[in-house]
């Protein structure tokens, strides 16, 4: 799902259930919901099998998780089951798969159902190969479809062409392409008629790919019909990324820069609009729901804005002009999912520590409060106002913190689940192969244990 580059520090994911009750004070954290993540490429091979199914999701059952977020259509584009709207999966090298005729998405549903779990199909929405690979979409049928990224050294780009970047694995598309979104929300109603029984969709990477996208000639025509006049210099009169002499890319910012700001949010504001309203007239019960991640005072570069949309960030964020506010669609979410990806758990600790933190989406390195898990949640409840937020654990963040060697995963996941739990309104882990591959349950089960979903032993 998210890859962190970690610049002294971490990143973060957060979710809100519509059937979680609001905090209180006599609230019991195992009214909460605890969500374990089964990507896609991580997992497939070890997954594709009835009896490794049935063994996970009774453990998973039997340390109180209540959901499961099983990834269906992973960043190539291609998906967990078969389908007219795109080949099936067998992993970025084309792996062999150990079932081929396994209904690998059915039996999950199926299992966690019959052990009390809800299961919610997770998807990647504006992304459609892998970079790394060559693998998907954007490299078959579909090249047009590829975002054009504003490169200090390249120039205007492809996606495609950034094989120097290690943080472009993913290839991304252009999210207002006409024909795009149409086939992406085909695919999400595909899932819910093959599968009637699945409990809702995530949408993951519901955004732009970065602050240097998408610069493609549609982009430029639409913004220019909604600012109401041409761009003489473009894209410098938006933005310009350059590269100084140090070897530093940097931002110039144009005369329309805040209007694109708003423009590309609102953008996907309404793309989930008309998700949300075509996926419930398949299903009116599905869980809609979403990741983003919970580095707001950042998010505004690809696009996005979680917040509701009575919370008023141009009091707060140069970025923001007045009407960026109306582009929050908090409210338009059953179910959010936020990744507090922090290795600093409380603000004491960030403050003593005085991280900065950089992840994939991130033009550059930020410092405050937000980036560790007490404040993040703080900061989340402000700005979600009445809509719940589900904070999110990356396992394998843990593993090393760069400010005390002495601490192990062991002592800090427990921590990091409870804080997320104590502070928000449930739990999700990702992923479950990192849990698996360094032998962690003894781990989360003391951290299920702190935050309440098990009793102390």
């Amino acid at each position: 799902m998210k890859k962190i580059l970690l610049t002294l520090g971490a990143t973060a994911i957060v979710t809100s259930l519509a059937c979680c009750g609001s905090k209180k004070e006599s609230f019991s954290p195992t009214d909460k919901p605890a969500l374990m993540w089964i990507d896609a490429e991580a997992n497939y091979q070890r997954f594709n099998n009835p009896d490794t199914i049935d063994k996970y999701v009774d453990k998973l059952a039997d340390l109180g998780f209540t959901h499961l977020a099983v990834d269906a259509r992973p960043i190539t584009g291609e998906l967990m089951y078969d389908s007219e709207l795109a080949p099936r999966f067998t992993g970025v090298r084309d792996s062999i798969m150990p079932n081929p005729d396994m209904d690998y998405l059915g039996y999950f549903v199926k299992k966690a159902h019959d052990r009390g779990l809800k299961v919610l199909f997770s998807l990647n929405v504006f992304c459609a190969g892998h970079n790394f690979f060559d693998k998907g979409l954007i490299f078959t049928d579909h090249p047009e479809w590829a975002s054009i990224v504003q490169d200090p050294v390249l120039g205007m780009v492809p996606i495609t062409a950034l094989k120097h970047r290690a943080d472009k694995y993913g290839g991304m598309v252009n999210p207002i392409n006409p024909e795009y979104q149409t086939y992406i929300i085909d695919v999400m109603k595909d899932m819910l008629t093959h599968y009637p029984d699945v409990d809702g969709l995530i949408l993951d990477r519901g955004r732009y790919d970065g602050i240097m996208a998408d610069f493609s000639d549609l982009s430029r025509s639409e913004f220019e019909k909604f600012i109401g006049k041409k761009i003489t210099n473009y894209p410098d009169d938006i933005l310009k990324i350059v590269r100084t002499d140090t070897g530093r890319d940097s931002i110039i910012k144009g005369e329309h820069y805040k209007d694109w700001i708003y423009w590309r949010s609102k953008n996907i504001h309404d793309f989930f609009a008309r998700a949300r309203k075509e996926v419930k007239e398949v299903n009116p019960n599905t869980i809609f729901s979403t990741y983003s991640g919970a580095w707001y005072p950042s998010y505004y570069e690809v696009g996005v804005n979680f917040a509701s949309n009575t919370y008023d960030p141009s009091k707060t964020f140069e970025w923001a002009n007045d009407d960026y506010k109306s582009t929050g669609y908090a409210e338009l979410i059953d179910l959010y999912i936020t990744g507090n990806y922090y290795t600093d758990i409380t603000t004491d600790e960030h403050n003593a520590n005085s991280n900065a933190f950089k992840n994939e989406t991130d033009f550059e390195a930020l410092e405050s409060d937000w980036y560790c898990v007490e404040g993040s949640c703080e900061h989340l409840r402000e700005i979600l106002g009445p809509n719940k937020v589900m904070g999110g654990v990356l396992v394998d963040q843990l593993y090393d913190d760069p400010h005390n060697v002495t601490t192990t995963t062991a002592q800090k996941l427990p921590d990091a689940m409870a804080m997320n739990v104590n502070e928000s309104d449930g739990l999700m882990m990702f992923d479950i192969v990192h849990i698996i591959n360094s032998d962690l349950w003894d781990t989360v089960r003391q951290g299920m244990i702190k935050s309440g979903y098990l009793p102390a032993e």
